[in-house]
């Protein structure tokens, strides 16, 4: 890895991942998870506005199947998160470097992270910012899920997201909307775990988000077993994008708070 950080290849079983450094890598880091149709490519400024605010190396990757991540087959086992937390994302830090740190994740990548503290309980890990995050199967967001589907095979969406997956673009797409869409997986409910999360969080939530309520959101802050605050944000899935200031702003209170 260059000193400075940047963009670096790492070798795990099973394929290559693709990851960014901003900041000098470290051994104590924030790590960021996307979310279900995410990459590296996909955060944008994110990890180097993190860097600048925090003063905090930030480590991003893309996971199998994203990005210019090796591939992953398809469909995607019912369980695909946990085997992201409990599987490969202890093996991506290892091959970062990574001992510690906090965990940053949006959406499907906030799930990885609630189940890699509910599960590994890594002594190194200190803190969990979970930006839209779910714990359960909400029908009521079905609709959106099939409203992205319709506008990736008859509207630009794939296009749109081949820039950032290139030809696994089908794989990025349907590994995320076939699960989620998928009458067997309606069962999925995490909630079991959230006592087992033993260090503090920040959850974040959009008011308008269309892929979850707020009950996840609060169905996290009322079990996992260390302090956990709730934002609430007048915006949609991606306050990060919509609302950067106050997003990052609370972040970086949070990191303060919960060094």
């Amino acid at each position: 890895m260059a000193r400075a950080g940047g963009d670096v290849r790492l070798t795990l079983a099973g394929g290559e991942i693709e990851a960014r450094w901003a900041g000098a890598p470290a051994e104590d880091a924030l790590v960021l998870l996307h979310e279900g149709l995410g990459s590296v490519a996909q955060w944008r400024g994110v990890p180097d506005e993190l860097a600048r605010r925090t003063g905090r190396p930030v480590f991003a990757y893309s996971r199998f199947g994203y990005g210019g991540s090796s591939r992953c087959a398809l469909p995607r086992p019912h369980d695909y998160l946990e085997r992201e937390a409990v599987d490969v994302l202890p093996r991506v830090l290892e091959a970062a470097g990574i001992r510690g740190g906090h965990l940053v994740g949006h959406s499907d990548g906030a799930t990885i992270a609630l189940l890699y503290a509910a599960r590994c309980a890594p002594p190194g890990l200190r803190g969990l910012v979970l930006e839209a995050p779910h714990v359960f199967v909400e029908h009521a967001c079905d609709d959106e899920l099939r409203r992205a589907r319709e506008a990736y095979e008859r509207g630009d969406l794939r296009a749109r997201l081949a820039r950032y997956h290139g030809d696994q673009v089908d794989v990025a797409f349907y590994g995320w909307n076939d699960t989620w869409l998928d009458p067997a997986y309606g069962s999925w409910n995490i909630e079991a775990l959230l006592p087992s999360v033993r260090v503090p969080s920040l959850v974040i939530q959009g008011e308008n988000d269309r892929y979850g309520t707020r009950a996840h959101a609060d169905a996290i802050v009322r079990r996992v077993g260390a302090p956990s605050t709730l934002l609430l944000l007048p915006c949609g899935h991606t306050p990060h994008r919509e609302l950067p200031e106050e997003t990052f702003g609370a972040i970086a209170s949070f990191l303060e708070r919960y060094p």
